[in-house]
């Protein structure tokens, strides 16, 4: 049987949201156990009382950018389901932006549809937009930055990063591997840019091109010569207008809200310390000694295994920007303080831009992945039950669950990465001539 067209695919997954958000409806009237995300409650509560010309911070555990409230405001004025379709709404786009992507590379469109498919048809996808959760928003502004990107736009890229690491601070996690790939190699004034071909050969990775380079040649040359290559006019342009966004947004707010949005909107996420239980490694340790105020140090010292991660990911990886976005992504929800369901959104959009690349296919190898990491998460959801809806004292075990769904997690990344067809984004200038296709010209 033949695989369902784009438009079709799409149309599908509409309904069946659509489906799923007047089910949710049924079931928070009828059922003990709501279907709305709580989060979408309290979203809605700050909207309204932005209706109210009132901070949308007078509502407890509102720690989120008032732009969200913004634009929740419809559900006082439409119905409170507004939040919910609109989230379901960006779902649906978030997979046009991979089918784009996917093109922009040159795959072909069976193999682009079969990627689409993969996230609109994530259970994990369509009940977190449908329950009233705001990621799929995130999801759909990171895409667009990476084909501004692929098509140049620096400019357009730059606004829409400032704008999303406002909206949500974790995106700031890729300001390093962009800042890589708009290397005066790729990205000149005099030539439009030139994606990889996806089926072209690659060097090995340990063959290939990283920033260590850079790093040998602080030894080589003057230092001053060094910095003119790094700091290129297009990264101090992404720079600058990334940051400009983002400190005008913040200033904006900040007038407006006052410190009451600096600690709830942007500081709490770097301190933050929850004592219930959730997927994280230090969840037990925060429960144990939650009633006891860390210190900043302490709060600061979780970063560093992040930290380190994260920049060893960057330097390996950044010239194959899809990968590296996706493999910073599970390291850093693997490794955070505090890790719920919603936070599996943010490397699920990113999973099918690296599918078409891999040498893991349905069989004994991915398979095994994908039942190692299911796997993990129900046996921690087993112990989270016997917990929260039994009362049954199993913090030790539902600890050690979380250190098994840690060791999943990597396990799973490290078998992508060994299994990854390295493919940098963009081919470098000198290596185009003036037939297109690597052939020299007479």
């Amino acid at each position: 049987m033949e695989m369902l067209s784009r438009g079709s695919l799409i149309g599908v997954s509409a309904i069946l949201r659509l489906m799923l958000i007047l089910y949710g409806e049924w079931q928070d009237t009828h059922m003990e156990v709501h279907y709305t995300d709580i989060d979408y409650l309290v979203f809605s509560d700050a909207a309204s009382l932005m209706v109210y010309n009132r901070s949308p911070y007078d509502r407890s555990t509102y720690r989120y950018s008032p732009l969200l409230a913004l634009l929740l405001i419809p559900n006082s004025y439409l119905h409170h389901c507004w939040g919910k379709l609109l989230f379901s709404a960006a779902d649906l786009l978030v997979g046009h932006l991979i089918y784009y992507i996917l093109r922009l590379r040159g795959l072909p469109e069976k193999q682009c549809t079969f990627c689409v498919a993969v996230w609109l048809f994530n259970p994990f996808t369509f009940t977190i937009a449908t329950r009233g959760n705001c990621e799929p928003l995130v999801c759909a502004m990171i895409l667009w930055i990476l084909i501004c990107l692929m098509r140049g736009h620096v400019v357009e890229a730059a606004i829409w990063y400032g704008l999303v690491v406002h909206f949500r601070i974790y995106p700031i996690i890729y300001v390093l591997p962009i800042l890589i790939v708009l290397d005066e190699k790729y990205f000149t004034s005099s030539q439009s840019l030139s994606l990889s071909n996806w089926n072209t050969k690659q060097p090995r990775l340990s063959d290939s091109e990283s920033i260590f380079s850079c790093i040998k040649a602080i030894f080589r040359v003057n230092l001053g010569l060094v910095l003119k290559k790094l700091l290129n006019k297009h990264r101090i342009l992404f720079g600058m207008l990334s940051g400009g966004v983002f400190f005008f947004l913040t200033g904006i707010f900040y007038y407006l809200y006052g410190e009451k949005f600096l600690n709830e909107a942007l500081l709490y996420h770097l301190t933050r310390t929850d004592p219930r239980h959730n997927f994280s490694i230090y969840f037990y340790h925060i429960y144990l000694h939650h009633e006891h105020e860390f210190t900043l140090v302490e709060r600061l010292m979780a970063f560093l295994p992040q930290f380190t991660v994260q920049l060893v990911l960057i330097l390996f990886f950044a010239k194959d920007l899809p990968l590296c976005l996706f493999a910073q992504t599970v390291a850093f929800v693997a490794f955070n303080k505090v890790i719920t369901a919603q936070y599996f959104v943010w490397f699920f959009c990113l999973l099918p831009l690296i599918l078409p690349w891999t040498k893991l296919h349905l069989q004994w190898k991915g398979l095994l992945c994908i039942g190692v990491w299911v796997a993990a998460q129900i046996h921690w959801l087993s112990w989270a039950y016997l917990l929260e809806f039994k009362g049954l004292n199993v913090f030790v075990q539902l600890w050690l669950a979380s250190i098994i769904f840690l060791v999943a997690n990597t396990y799973v990344l490290i078998m992508i990465l060994v299994n990854h067809k390295f493919c940098p984004l963009f081919q470098q200038k000198a290596a185009i001539t003036a037939d297109g296709y690597g052939n020299k010209s007479d």
